[in-house]
């Protein structure tokens, strides 16, 4: 009987765990989805603020994120559906902010590197001496929850600023940078498999590296060839990471398979 209980409530700690589980488990599935949201937000971004005036699209942008991050804030468990339209609308919104610093303000594209690098170590910092974590795997509370998303946001806009550098700044082109951070992207794998590197560190690198690397090989699908691109169009390369991105969740959605296990 004591031996049913204490499974019971072994049982039971692992449910409220999963319970308060806000972000999805780290799977292969996890990294290709984060990479197609990058491109999404990338070229989906280009895409409207071209069409469209910037001043009502930008603003109009923001507000969809900020529905959709309420909505992830006010789920009580984490739900892939909800979770990754916050993740693309992030994608979007960051690669508008970042734009906007250069196209609108004239802010070189170096510049605005090194200001987003800064805002990052300076949420990372706060959130560590805050909460004395910064592993993915601690986000149970509203505090820890928002210093994530803010985390999400900023890298979002730190790898678009520094995937345009080195693709015109730098004049790599979208091909050559996308290769670049291809190969950046295996030194946090590398490293903490075989080198013993931190986990949390490992992650939070793989993870800004992910966002120039998605940004620069759909802008050089969907830009024309004059700038270097395979010219098939922001708007298709949109649609078609689009579709990817909503058949991978709707399949983690209905196989569970990135929820928490305890």
């Amino acid at each position: 009987m004591a031996r049913d209980q204490l499974l019971q409530a072994d049982h039971g700690r692992a449910d409220a765990r999963q319970a308060l589980s806000k972000v999805p488990e780290v799977t292969v599935l996890f990294w290709i989805i984060k990479v197609l949201t990058t491109g999404m937000g990338e070229t989906t971004s280009d895409f409207f603020v071209k069409k469209y005036d910037p001043f009502l699209v930008v603003p109009a942008a923001g507000v969809v994120l900020a529905v959709a991050l309420a909505v992830q804030l006010a789920a009580k468990r984490y739900n892939a559906a909800i979770y990754w339209f916050a993740v693309v609308m992030v994608s979007v919104f960051g690669t508008m902010a970042a734009d906007v610093l250069h196209v609108q303000l004239g802010v070189p594209y170096i510049a605005s590197s090194v200001f987003f690098a800064v805002v990052l170590a300076g949420i990372f910092a706060l959130w560590y001496r805050t909460e004395k974590t910064l592993s993915i795997h601690s986000i149970t509370t509203r505090r820890r929850e928002l210093f994530y998303w803010a985390t999400v946001l900023t890298t979002f806009a730190l790898g678009t600023a520094t995937g345009d550098m080195t693709a015109s700044t730098l004049k790599l082109g979208y091909f050559a940078s996308g290769l670049l951070f291809a190969a950046l992207i295996a030194i946090p794998t590398i490293g903490h498999w075989k080198l013993g590197l931190n986990a949390i560190f490992a992650f939070w690198f793989a993870y800004i590296v992910t966002r120039p690397l998605g940004a620069s090989f759909a802008d050089w699908m969907g830009v024309s060839h004059e700038r270097g691109g395979l010219n098939w169009g922001t708007g298709w390369v949109s649609l078609v990471l689009g579709v990817l991105i909503v058949a991978f969740v709707g399949y983690l959605g209905a196989s569970r398979k990135d929820v928490a296990r305890a």
